[in-house]
């Protein structure tokens, strides 16, 4: 540490460990009297070993407790998994955000049509721009990415400089904004670079990533030989593929229909700033009826098998106006997101039933990573030149693996870090040497809950083994009045031996009253637990799972 006490640290809050929940603090300053950076503020989808979850938000409660001293949030871009935790943390922060023009207009898009949604701070910036955040120095430095207006981050404070990849790659003819500023970057590592905090999602796959140019190729060729109507799929805020699916339609004489709030949210930014200029304006699903299959692209939300999004409704034929017939075609212009392929595969195979063929990656370069591979990262290194690296946005293996590649390109200082590792960047050699608060939220509904809250998990149990309700009234002798009330959902009709699951219950519930005591059955909650117990008990027997049981006993 110098002798003013003053240092560089750094800890991420979601993205080591896992891809996706991208959340990390920089700090600057004495340890008590440190001032806060926050990069990225993003979301990562529920599985279904959540049900009811929509969204996972990372634990921002350290920040919390140092609100006063965090000085700013900055956006590398606007993916959900890196700013979609916005609207829903940024009253626990409270500082101004700094973001592009795209990302701001996404932020306040979302606002709009998000009843109760915060007004946010937000300060522009633009690629090649400084900006002073209290004391740290930001310059936003374009890469090409998978969205418009991505930016690497090189963080400068008087203990050292940082750069900070967010997503990127490396892509010498994008269809749309600048490739990635190899020169800057190069001129970085000549100043010197303490520590490089490098995307790790591609390190696996070897070689460069192929360019949306080449997939905008592809994407007019199957368009000019496609009959019939043509649907592709794709991110929504991959505005570049937007842009050559486009184009690839006016190429073939096909008229833009749009189907799904995501896209035409997306879309209507773009147009309002100039990315897709050059093309006659999309048109609504409502258009379809009056227009000829084989004069029609439909661009769709849905690509990774989401169920109330525009594709979804297609393949199970529930959308309002959009239909996919037999000699159709979708060109998958996506790849799953790891978790979603059984949902994605299901779409595919409804859409092959009723005669749509089918393109994906597996027939045509119909798609390509925003994240480097190897070749590429070699670049981001020799560019650099970091005297410490930490890997970042990938699960452990990812890590790891990237840990032995850095290693490789001759980073003497490399640390793989996890959640809640407060990691010292500057001075002195790159270290663990504290950890903060991290863990997880669920956005339940409208509402925000801890990881361990126990509905989530009641819930689950719910859907693996049902309910079972019983209400009864006790009179003041400790005699049943009248006929208990018992409904159930989620179990069979029979059990295994053939019987009804209802006459278990009920001889369970009555057995067990009819044998407690004079002043047991006069102890509600007695009555209760008991009842509780042998239900779950006999239609375990019966069915080889334990309902949950809930009893209410009244006194009458």
């Amino acid at each position: 540490m110098e002798a003013d006490g003053n240092e560089m640290v750094f800890a991420a809050l979601g993205g080591l460990g896992e891809i996706g929940m991208n959340c990390a603090i920089y700090g600057f300053g004495p340890p008590k009297r440190r001032k806060w950076l926050m990069v990225d503020l993003g979301v990562s989808f529920a599985g279904e070993d959540l049900p009811g979850v929509d969204l996972i938000l990372p634990d921002v409660s350290f920040v919390e407790r140092i609100r006063k001293d965090l000085v700013g949030i900055v956006l590398t871009h606007a993916h959900e998994d890196h700013f979609g935790a916005v609207a829903d943390l940024w009253p626990k922060l409270g500082a101004a955000v700094y973001a592009t023009p795209f990302a701001a207009s996404l932020l306040e898009a979302r606002r709009l049509s998000e009843p109760g949604a915060p007004k946010v701070p937000i300060k522009l910036v633009r690629a090649g721009e400084t900006h002073d955040i209290g004391p740290f120095s930001v310059e936003f430095i374009s890469v090409a990415h998978s969205i418009p207006e991505s930016c690497a981050l090189a963080i400068r404070t008087p203990a050292g400089l940082v750069v900070h990849t967010g997503d990127w790659k490396i892509d010498e003819t994008p269809v749309l904004g600048a490739p990635t500023d190899g020169a800057r970057l190069a001129a970085l590592g000549a100043e010197g670079v303490d520590a490089l905090i490098c995307d790790s999602t591609n390190v696996l796959r070897e070689g460069s990533s192929p360019s949306e140019t080449e997939v905008a190729a592809t994407l007019k060729r199957l368009v000019a030989d496609a009959k019939g109507r043509v649907a592709v799929t794709t991110f929504a805020s991959n505005v570049a593929r937007v842009r050559a699916a486009a184009e690839a339609a006016v190429a073939a004489g096909r008229q833009v229909v749009i189907a799904g709030r995501a896209m035409e949210r997306v879309v209507t930014v773009a147009r309002e700033l100039g990315m897709l200029d050059g093309l006659p304006a999309f048109l609504g699903f409502d258009a379809l009826d009056r227009l000829a299959r084989e004069r029609t692209l439909l661009l769709l939300t849905g690509s990774q098998g989401e169920p109330r999004a525009a594709l979804a409704r297609v393949a199970e034929g529930s959308h309002p106006a959009a239909r996919l017939e037999n000699g159709d075609t979708l060109i998958m212009s996506s790849r799953a997101i790891p978790g979603n392929e059984k949902a994605v595969s299901k779409i595919v195979n409804a859409l092959v039933e009723r005669g749509v063929k089918v393109l994906t990656d597996r027939d045509a370069l119909v798609h390509v990573s925003g994240h480097p591979r190897r070749d590429e990262m070699a670049k981001m290194y020799d560019w650099t030149r970091p005297r410490a690296a930490v890997p970042a946005h990938g699960e452990a293996l990812h890590l790891a693996v990237h840990a032995e590649f850095a290693r490789g390109r001759g980073v003497g200082n490399v640390l793989v870090a996890r959640d809640g590792d407060l990691v010292r960047l500057a001075p002195g050699p790159a270290a663990v040497i504290d950890e903060v608060k991290h863990g997880l939220l669920y956005k339940d509904g409208d509402t925000l809950v801890p990881a361990g809250d126990p509905a989530v998990g009641d819930r689950r149990k719910l859907a693996f083994a049902g309910v079972v309700s019983i209400a009864l009234a006790v009179g003041r002798g400790g005699t049943m009045a009248g006929d208990p009330d018992v409904t159930y959902a989620g179990l069979p009709a029979k059990g295994r031996d053939g019987r009804a699951i209802d006459e278990t219950i009920d001889e369970a519930l009555f057995s067990t009253f009819e044998g407690l005591s004079a002043r047991k059955r006069s102890d509600a909650d007695a009555v209760a637990q008991a009842i509780e117990r042998a239900v779950r008990g006999a239609v375990g027997a019966a069915w080889g799972k334990k309902p949950v049981v809930h009893v209410l006993v009244l006194e009458v």
